[in-house]
């Protein structure tokens, strides 16, 4: 009974623990980070309205509700769209995370220990498919596509259309670690890391080919560090990269 209470789905635990719980080995949050960065980006601008796309867990979520008026949060996952969307409505959730072999630590994480609690209104979770998704999904200041184009199974499709989903002069924020796997992604997909005409081709070449018609780079892309806990002594500590692209119009200062 005891363990009813917890998330124990393995992978959902291990999101929750890179969101919510501690860090590791000095490296800053994730999600977290990308929110601030997306704030500094918009400081000054009068922005109402952000898409988290591919918000895993949520936490990145809550956290750009910090400057925006609305947030929306979408997932394809089932089991990560149902912790974000607890997380929204229970304020606090629980996860069981391996320790080692059968042996677990059981971990609670809240809102308002967070500092979230008073914003968690602004924020609403969706399951939806970011290559296909729903019409109502549009009008957005800033898009957040944090971790998500390599596990798409048509990004060039998603990066064709995103631009549907934006206000003018909106911006669209991606990281990925460009870890390309036919797994998730067919290689005629894949935006990069291949040769092409005998020439390295880069993730960040093919971003850059196909946005550039109605996209401008702001700034040069940074590297963000993240950690994944597996276990208490097992974790996936990896660099994605972040890319910010101006949609070419700018959009007129509100009053």
């Amino acid at each position: 009974a005891h363990q009813d209470q917890y998330e124990t789905d393995t992978l959902a635990a291990q999101y929750c623990a890179a969101h919510y719980g501690d860090g590791h080995f000095g490296v800053p949050n994730f999600p977290v980070t990308c929110a601030d960065i997306c704030l500094e980006l918009t400081a000054g601008r009068c922005w109402g309205r952000a898409l988290d796309i591919g918000c895993a867990v949520g936490r990145g979520t809550f956290e750009l509700a910090r400057g925006f008026d609305r947030v929306t949060g979408l997932d394809f996952s089932t089991r990560f769209f149902r912790l974000a969307a607890r997380m929204q409505e229970e304020g606090y959730l629980r996860y069981a995370m391996t320790a080692e072999g059968e042996l677990v630590t059981y971990h609670e994480a809240t809102l308002a220990d967070l500092g979230l609690e008073q914003i968690r209104d602004r924020v609403e979770f969706y399951q939806a498919d970011a290559c296909n998704l729903p019409e109502k999904f549009t009008g957005y200041d800033l898009i957040l596509a944090a971790n998500l184009i390599d596990r798409l199974y048509s990004p060039r499709r998603f990066l064709a259309t995103i631009h549907e989903r934006l206000n003018p002069g909106g911006l669209l924020v991606i990281t990925s670690p460009y870890s390309w796997q036919e797994e998730f992604t067919k290689r005629e997909e894949w935006l990069g890391g291949f040769k092409e005409a005998g020439e390295n081709l880069t993730t960040l070449d093919g971003l850059k080919k196909l946005l550039s018609p109605r996209f401008r780079m702001v700034g040069v892309p940074r590297d963000i560090p993240f950690v994944i806990p597996e276990t208490s002594r097992k974790f996936q500590h990896s660099v994605a990269e972040m890319t910010v692209w101006e949609l070419a119009e700018l959009r007129k200062n509100r009053s």
